[in-house]
This record gives C-alpha cells, structure tokens and sequence, in this order.
C-alpha cells in the first residue's frame, strides 16, 4: 500500500462492485436493516448469516444493547468479536494524520477484509467491495482501518 497523490488517485482503479447480502434474504429476513458488519462477516468469513447474526447479537446484549444486530453493532463489540476468532486489525488512519487509505483497490491489501469506513463496514474481497451498495464514492472514501485473518 502506498500513499497516493490526489491526481494518482484521480486515475487509481475504482474497487469494483457486487451486490452482496451476505445470506440475509435466504435466511428469510425481509426489509432495510443496519446489519453491515453481520452481512460483512459471513461475506468475508464465508459463515452462515443466522450463524453470525446470533453470535453478535449476544455480544450485544451482553453489553447492555437490545439482543439484536439488526440496527448495528458497535465498533468495540465487532472488534471484540474478530480479536476473538484470530483477526487482526490494520490502522490506516490516526487522529490528525489525513485520509491515506481510500477505499479503492490500488490502496487496499488483496485477500478478504472488512473495511472499516464512516459509519458503515464492509466486505472487500481481493479489491472489490460485496455489500448491498457500493460505498466507495468513486475510490475516495477514507478507509480508517481494516481486519484481515491472522496469521
């Protein structure tokens, strides 16, 4: 990963786009929900949606949150959840450093993380993003850090 200029940027390839539900309308759920991070972690991890829904939702409960992952889940209990299973967390962003990690492929590790951006997370498998909608604003949304398996 480096660090692009602006005009670099400008002409850096685009993460590509798959509409990805990660399992949520097999599993029978039906409407709008905020479950990013459950939909980004049977993306990712290739789990069963249901699997890691319940598994966050009592994480969520445990923290004195409604047992549900439906309307989003905490940055800490997802850390929390993938510091459990062996993930690592890459910073690419500290309080007063600028923006260096766009979500855009040229700017992001191959293989399979979760991105995490303003106030969403979401499945990047080796520069393309799967999620419901393509959160990348054209290659210049600011990724704060991402989880990839540990190793």
């Amino acid at each position: 990963m480096t660090r692009l200029t602006r005009l670099q940027r400008r002409r850096a390839k685009p993460t590509g786009w798959i509409y990805a539900d990660g399992g949520r309308a097999a599993s029978g759920r039906r409407g709008y929900a905020g479950d990013c991070a459950v939909r980004a972690l049977a993306i990712v991890m290739q789990r069963d949606y249901d699997d890691i829904y319940h598994e966050l939702a009592s994480l969520n409960q445990a923290t004195g949150r409604p047992r549900s992952a439906r309307d989003g889940t905490p940055i800490a209990v997802l850390r929390a959840y993938l510091d459990a299973v062996g993930w690592q967390w890459t910073p690419t962003m500290s309080i007063g450093s600028g923006t260096r990690v766009h979500l855009c492929a040229d700017e992001l590790p191959s293989g399979r993380i979760i991105a995490r951006v303003t106030r969403h997370v979401c499945a990047v498998i080796d520069g393309v993003v799967h999620d419901i909608a393509d959160p990348s604003r054209g290659g210049t949304r600011c990724v704060y850090g991402y989880w990839s398996p540990g190793g």
